[in-house]
């Protein structure tokens, strides 16, 4: 062989890995986009991939799917002992059946803390204390 024909083959394989490469690209693309276009199903998908986190780093009750919040401002969360450690970005998974909650660091792939969960008639006497400040309101 030649040095030009190696040149040709050598450029015709760079092509054909190249066009594989963006084909696949293409096609993981066009499925992102179409979860993305369900928010529900995103949202669901976003649960999931959390409590599969968690789950791989404690047992947690498999019978519900947990509601998730986020910690945005820690030192609004001062006054509850759950929160001592926390950090903002942290995410509390709630599961109201079992009674329990686990606060998560994604960042470090940490369960940080885990308590029972009271709720009911409990609720009503927090209900005049300090707010905590996570996405959703329903947090130990």
């Amino acid at each position: 062989m030649t040095v030009k024909k190696v040149a040709v083959i050598a450029v015709i394989a760079v092509l054909a890995v190249g066009l594989a490469v963006f084909a696949y690209k293409y096609d993981q693309a066009n499925k992102e986009a179409q979860r993305l276009a369900d928010p529900k199903v995103a949202a669901e998908q976003q649960v999931s991939d959390l409590v599969s986190q968690v789950g791989a780093l404690v047992e947690l009750p498999s019978s519900e799917v947990p509601t998730i919040a986020t910690v945005t401002d820690k030192s609004k969360l001062n006054s509850q002992a759950f929160f001592k450690n926390a950090q903002n970005g942290d995410k509390v998974l709630i599961f109201t059946q079992a009674k329990r909650a686990v606060l998560y660091r994604p960042s470090t792939n940490k369960v940080i803390e885990v308590a029972p969960l009271n709720i009911g008639n409990d609720a009503q006497s927090n209900a005049g204390t300090e707010k905590d400040n996570t996405d959703e309101n329903n947090t130990p």
